[in-house]
This record gives C-alpha cells, structure tokens and sequence, in this order.
C-alpha cells in the first residue's frame, strides 16, 4: 500500500513539472517571434551591397568586357558606337604569347558581353585583324537613322584584304594554283552566340573576310536591305540555330512581292548552315564558293512566284555543294551548271522545286535522290530545265516522290502491252533532259504463244524506245532507260 502511495506522489510531481515547463515554453514564444519581427525589419531597411550604378562602371572583369562601362547605353536612346568601339579594340588589346594561325593571337576566350542592352550605333564595328578566341554575347545592335546603307552592324576585315565585288565567285583552285591556297588569314574562332541583329533597313548584319573558323549561333538577323550575313574568301564559316529576315513575318505577309536582300551570301569554301530559318528576303542562300554544305535550313524567303529564290548555288561547273534536310516553302533550289551537287533527304512543298539553270551547257556529279515535292495540283516539274545543257554526264534524278506536281527522273520504266508486231515507249514526259537516252535494257513476253518470236528494238529519239517483232504476236514489253 505504501509503494503505491509513493508511485502516485512521483506521478503527481512529474505532471506538475510537465506544466510548469509549459506555460514558460508558451510565455517565451511570443518574445522569440517578436525578436525574429524585428531582425527581419532590419534586414530589410538595410541597403543592398549591389546598385545598376556601380555595375555600370565594371568596365572589365577577369578577361570578360562590358561595353556599358565604357558607356554604351543598354536602353538604345543614345549612340554606343563610340564606346563598343573600345571595349573591342581593349579586348583584341589583351597580351598574350600564344598563338592559333600564324599571326593571329590566341586571346584566350576573351568575352565581350553586351548584358542583355539594345544598343544603338551609327557605324560599322570593325573588329581588330590578328585576333582569335574571341566570344560576343548576348545582346542586341540596332542600326541608327544614319547608319551608312552600304555597310554592315558587324565588320571582319583587315586593311590587307582584297573585298570581292558583290557578285563574284570564288573557287578553291587547290588542284590548279596551289599558291592560292595559302591566303592570308586574319581572323580565327570568333565566336557570335545569342545577338540580334537589326539592321533597320540600312544595311547587313556581318561581313566577315578572309577568315577561318567563325561560328555565328543562336543569333537574329533583322531588316537588313543588302545582307544579313555576307563571307567572302577564308574557310569554315558555321551559321547554327540562327533565324534570318527582313521582315518580321511567319508567312502570308502582304509586302512579300517587295522583299529584297539576301539573308546569307557565302563567296566562301568549305562552311556549313545548320538549322537555319530564312524567313524573308528575295533570296535565302547564295553559294558563290565550293565545299558548301547546307543542312536542315527552312526557307520561305519569297514565293517563286513573286520572284523569290530559296538557295542559289552558283559557282558554275565548279560547285561541290551538299544540300541536305532542307524544307523549300514555295520557293525554289536554282543551280548554275552544278558540278558535284547533292540534293537529298528535301521537302518542296506548294510546287517549290529544282531549277537547273544553263550558263555553259554543262552538268556533271548531279545526284537528287529522296526527296518529296507536294503541290496544288498544277503538275509544275519537280526538276525544270532552263536554258541547253550539252554536256551531261553522271546525273542521277531518282527515288523521289511527288504529289501534286510532275515527276522528274533521269531514269524510265515502261511496261508496254498491246498484240500486233510494233511496240513504243514513250519516257518523254518523265525524263529531265531531252532527246536523251544513254542506255537501256528490255524483256519481251509473248502470251499464249510458247514459240520463240524475233524482236529488237528498231529506233530510240525525242526519248521514246520502239521494240518491234517479226510477227503479230500478244506481248508485253518492259523497258528501264538511262539518261
């Protein structure tokens, strides 16, 4: 009995502590949440360490550049030129001891970083020859009201360079003039990433010259009346995930027949153009150079039928381009005697199509294979001559489709039926090029009769193929012809 006694006098004790602790823990609480009120308050009232005005004057940080400190204003209401000007000529300044070409100075990854501003300036930004390793970002240029109309927001050239006339070609002469091969260069892996570009309607977007290796990516080209990107001479240009054109449109746009400029003119070898939209301009792609490929790039620059060309590969008989992936929107691909041209893997779509356009007659190494060509039902050719080739030879036009529009190939099948002793083939509204039959291969097949029947063919012009026999017979002939 007494054990009990004890064990409800120490139960009792213990639930006395319990609630002695907790009316202090709830007395205390409000002095802990009015304590923390007031540190918060503090906090807040207390001026931040960071102010726009202070970061306006970091002119350099590490070897990245910001043209704001040098004073460009990022609002776009007053001129940068001057002062993104210098932060350019301080970053090609940089020392350094390595090299990339020879005379070209690795400047080590040097960033001009443009902070997200809209800058507006009223002549070309020349950067310094020499200079290489160099990375541009993030940012927009906009042409002034001044700004000189024959000139580019971005410009690439040394004093040294001889700049093409704008309609030239350039050939990569390594078989005939080896001296040739060793031009000079002046600027080595620049690098364009996230800038728009708008030209206001005075001029392109870049010019580069005698270069190797630029890279232009993730970029915008705007209202540029002459180029949007415009390379002559060098090597290995890479134009990536970029959108150019003139007008800011996604089709349909009522002043389409008076769209003009070109968004990419490359009188260059060897560069590429990687998932690319060109969505106004007369002309989406001019090749004037060899080594050229094109990959994934979407072009409803302007309608055929206003006038428009989606790629134009010049460079007659010298050509050595790759087309590859490409989706022409109511335009068309036009090549000047192509010489080792490939064109695969294509969507044409509202009758776009392929031009093969006559300088010298000539066309050599032409294959389209595996395209598809959709139109509105106007039976407009998938291939078009223009103008007379004479001298043809290794041209493949095969394995494509065609939906609306006339198919085109440089290979014929026929099965011709019929009983008498006289049997014609004609090819001549499915092959490209006529009056031309280089090869060809038939079977005969007579029906119900198991004797052997005398046959051969007895004329091939205007591209059809006559097979006759010795007599009257049911027969079947199938022919596969060649051009």
């Amino acid at each position: 009995m007494r054990n009990m006694m004890m064990s409800s006098a120490a139960l009792f004790f213990f639930l006395l502590l319990l609630l002695v602790a907790e009316e202090a823990s709830c007395s205390y609480r409000p002095q802990m949440l009015s304590a923390f009120q007031a540190q918060a308050t503090k906090l807040q009232q207390k001026p931040s360490t960071f102010s726009f005005s202070a970061a306006s004057n970091v002119t350099v940080n590490g070897r990245v550049f910001y043209p704001i400190g040098y004073g460009a204003d990022p609002t776009g209401e007053e001129d940068s030129t001057a002062a993104l000007l210098k932060a350019v000529e301080e970053a090609f300044q940089l020392k350094s001891e390595l090299e990339l070409l020879p005379g070209i100075t690795d400047l080590g990854g040097v960033t001009i970083d443009l902070q997200g501003g809209n800058y507006k300036i009223s002549q070309p930004l020349i950067f310094p020859s020499g200079g290489g390793n160099v990375v541009v970002r993030g940012g927009t240029l906009r042409a002034s009201s001044t700004f000189p109309g024959d000139r580019h927001l971005i410009e690439l050239w040394s004093q040294n360079s001889q700049k093409q006339k704008q309609k030239s070609s350039i050939a990569n002469n390594y078989f005939t003039n080896e001296a040739q091969n060793n031009e000079a260069i002046y600027y080595e892996d620049i690098t364009f990433r996230d800038v728009l570009f708008d030209s206001g309607f005075r001029g392109g977007g870049i010019f580069i010259v005698d270069s190797a290796r630029i890279r232009i990516t993730n970029c915008f080209f705007l209202h540029f009346t002459t180029e949007g990107i415009l390379v002559q001479k060098g090597h290995e240009t890479y134009i990536s995930n970029t959108f150019l054109g003139q007008h800011s449109t996604v089709g349909g746009d009522s002043g389409e027949r008076q769209f003009t400029g070109t968004a990419i003119d490359l009188a260059s070898n060897d560069n590429a153009i990687t998932d690319v939209v060109l969505f106004s301009a007369a002309i989406g792609v001019v090749l004037r150079g060899q080594a050229n490929m094109v990959t994934g790039v979407h072009c409803y620059n302007k309608a055929t039928g206003f006038g428009g060309i989606g790629i134009l590969v010049k460079l007659a008989g010298n050509s050595q381009t790759r087309l590859d992936n490409c989706y022409l929107d109511y335009n068309a691909i036009v090549m000047e005697d192509p010489v080792q041209v490939h064109v695969t893997n294509g969507f044409f779509l509202g009758g776009a199509n392929i031009v093969l356009k006559s300088v010298n007659g000539k066309i050599f190494g032409l294959n389209i294979v595996n395209n598809m060509f959709t139109g509105g039902g106007s039976q407009v050719p998938m291939v078009q001559l223009e103008g007379q080739f004479g001298d043809i030879d290794q041209v493949v036009i095969d394995q494509n489709n065609v939906n609306g529009m006339s198919l085109k190939s440089t290979v014929g099948r026929l099965n011709v039926e019929g009983n008498g002793t006289k049997w014609t083939a004609d090819f001549s509204s499915v092959l490209v090029f006529p009056n031309r039959i280089s090869s060809f291969q038939y079977s005969f097949y007579t029906k119900g009769d198991t004797k052997f029947t005398a046959h051969a063919v007895t004329n091939i012009s205007n591209n059809a193929v006559v097979v006759e026999s010795e007599k009257v017979v049911n027969a079947v002939v199938s022919l596969v012809v060649h051009q």
